[in-house]
């Protein structure tokens, strides 16, 4: 039983092939036939390569006909392969028999080569698809059970053991671990993560057993959103492609229209025979044909947004990619997309008597209580020290915070709060905290009783990768680079200054942001909009490509972009502009192919020195390059 089904699993994957063989096979023995002068035989093996090898064509094209009133490259195809054997069958010369089924021949293994090509870069993404497991392993009183993923609701608590995929995107409660990001976020190395961390669907878990709780619906988790927009990109035609459509549909009743003409006008015009005639007809029915053309585009793009998906980068459909090279101008949103959005320690100074050793565990000792991000940057900081978390800790919002540590009373804040405690602040640390806070650092000074011990400079990290991007872009040939942000003039003016950026806009609402994306199309047409946040989300939709940042990026930013960088790697910015591009050259390259080969056949029938399988060779021959051109992108 076993290999009736593996041969019946195998014809259903390779039909195309099997048909194309059959074709072939029945093709030799009806010309051997018809060599032998068994002429009844030969009758009965040749109808039926016709049929074997024409049947899908011919289905599909018949459909088109009669469903949308349009004549599409596949109904051409059998005509004239039918119009070779009828003129055959006429004159007497049963070459021409064999001539239209080599015809169909050929057409049946272009169609199977094509179709392999088209495979593999569903194959690229595809493997988006079986990157999460169909069942989930939930503690229920104690107990594990497995679940499928689409039983799983919110609060749920599940297992993942070492070696297994995440099943959903969750937080830690337990554990620790490293994981395998790569298929979601194009990060080449594991990333170590403990309680509290978040995890996302399809990541593949390391050494470490780990407990998470379900914090989003199944198919909320950003696999599921990634495979959803890779399967509309698969089914969205970009502009380009619905040109060669509506160019096609005209092209093809050109075509037919004269076809007609030339099976009938020559033996009147210029004193042709009947059979010349109607054969370079049929001829010029096949090498006319854009098989190559409509071949041109679509695989290229869908290489192209595979290729996208393994670094990282997701395009929801293939106009983005196609647009994203042409950009000439970007806006980067400043916090959460220059900068890492998360304010961490920049630097310590101390007074004399102590050291910033000293002056950190002071402050991450009252700081520990409390939930403000300030606080969680300086306890961050402190975590390798040795200090004791303070009592009768009491926090003025907005102002700073006190606390007992060590029988002594600790005073965290802004110059003014700490000045309700200690009798001056000493001059050499105002001198330091005035450059601070010309940068835009955030301030904290730090006292013990009536003395200060030091100061405490908090910023939002710049990303690390930001000034090498700006600098690749520039490298690229993109004309103008912005910063947009709601952010006052010198936070603004000192992010641009680190990365590179000259033009800065501050102190913008989110209908300011869109106003100034208007004004640079105006200038210079197509413009790209970096972001990542809810603000951002009007500028994204108005932008000629919007990119939002996966992980940081909020769920309207998401949907809203064009383009999403799952890792919120800056530097994937570039990869995307230069996949454009070369998507584009490679597009422009394979049209000038398609269009070559056509002209060319044209002119070898009319001057007669092509036969029908010879135009059928190079028809089909070239339609196979074109598509094969096209996945040069997936490299």
């Amino acid at each position: 039983m076993l290999y009736p089904q593996r041969f019946t699993q195998f014809t259903k994957e390779h039909a195309d092939t099997v048909a194309a063989l059959l074709c072939g096979l029945l093709l030799f023995l009806g010309w051997f036939a018809l060599h032998l002068g068994w002429l009844g035989l030969a009758f009965l093996l040749l109808p039926a390569a016709y049929v074997i090898g024409g049947y899908d064509s011919a289905r599909e094209g018949l459909t088109t006909l009669f469903k949308e009133k349009e004549l599409d490259v596949d109904l051409l195809m059998i005509v004239a392969a039918i119009g070779a054997a009828s003129l055959g069958l006429w004159r007497g010369e049963y070459h021409l028999i064999i001539d239209g089924a080599i015809l169909i021949l050929i057409f049946a293994i272009s169609g199977a080569l094509e179709g392999y090509a088209m495979a593999r870069t569903e194959r690229s993404i595809r493997s988006l698809m079986s990157l999460t497991p169909d069942t989930a392993r939930v503690l229920l009183q104690g107990r594990e059970e497995e679940i499928p993923i689409s039983q799983l609701k919110v609060g749920d608590e599940i297992v993942v053991k070492p070696g297994e995929l995440i099943p959903t995107d969750g937080i830690i409660l337990s554990g620790y671990s490293t994981l395998n990001q790569a298929a979601i976020t194009g990060e080449s190395l594991p990333v170590e993560k403990t309680v509290g961390a978040e995890v996302f669907a399809g990541t593949l878990n390391g050494y470490g057993a780990l407990q998470i709780k379900v914090h989003k619906p199944a198919q909320s988790s950003l696999i599921q959103r990634v495979i959803r927009l890779v399967e509309q990109a698969q089914t969205e035609a970009p502009p380009s492609q619905e040109f060669i459509d509506r160019f096609e549909k005209g092209y093809a009743k050109i075509i037919v229209i004269a076809g007609i003409l030339l099976a009938t006008l020559p033996p009147f015009l210029w004193g042709w025979d009947w059979e010349t005639t109607i054969y370079r007809a049929l001829t010029f029915l096949v090498v006319a044909s854009p098989c190559a053309l409509m071949a041109a585009i679509m695989p290229t793009l869908l290489s192209g947004i595979a290729n996208g998906a393994r670094q990282g980068i997701l395009f929801k459909n293939g106009a983005q990619l196609e647009k994203i090279g042409k950009v000439r101008a970007i806006a980067f949103d400043k916090t959460g997309t220059l900068t890492t959005g998360q304010v961490q320690l920049f630097q310590v100074v101390s007074v004399s008597e102590y050291t910033q050793s000293d002056v950190l565990k002071a402050a991450a000792s009252v700081e520990s209580s409390s939930e403000h991000p300030i606080g969680k940057a300086i306890v961050q900081a402190a975590r390798d020290l040795n200090w004791v978390s303070a009592i009768q800790v009491q926090a003025i919002p907005g102002q700073g915070i006190v606390g007992i540590a060590q029988e002594q009373q600790i005073i965290v804040g802004n110059a003014v709060f700490v000045q309700q405690y200690v009798t001056n602040l000493p001059e050499e640390l105002r001198e330091i905290v005035q450059s601070w806070e010309q940068e835009a650092k955030t301030v904290v000074w730090v006292a013990r009783g009536a003395e200060v011990m030091g100061v405490i400079a908090i910023a939002d990290q710049v990303r690390v990768e930001a000034a090498a991007t700006i600098t690749r872009l520039k490298k690229l040939g993109v004309e103008q680079i912005v910063m947009l942000t709601g952010d006052n003039q010198e936070t603004a003016h000192s992010v641009a200054k680190a990365v590179g950026i000259d033009q800065v806009y501050a102190q913008l609402l989110p209908e300011d942001k869109l106003d100034v994306i208007r004004r640079l199309q105006q200038q210079y047409q197509t413009v790209a909009m970096v972001g990542d946040g809810i603000n951002d989300a009007p500028a994204l939709a108005q932008a000629s490509v919007g990119i939002a940042m996966g992980i940081s990026g909020s769920d309207v930013a998401l949907e809203t972009a064009d383009i999403v960088l799952m890792a919120d790697k800056l530097e994937k910015i570039a990869v995307a502009i230069h996949l454009g591009r070369r998507s584009q050259l490679i597009v422009k390259q394979n049209i000038v192919v398609a269009l070559g080969f056509i002209l060319l056949l044209l002119v070898g029938n009319f001057l007669g020195n092509i036969n029908l399988p010879i135009g059928v060779i190079g028809h089909e021959g070239s339609t196979v390059l074109v598509t094969l051109s096209g996945l040069r992108l997936l490299k």
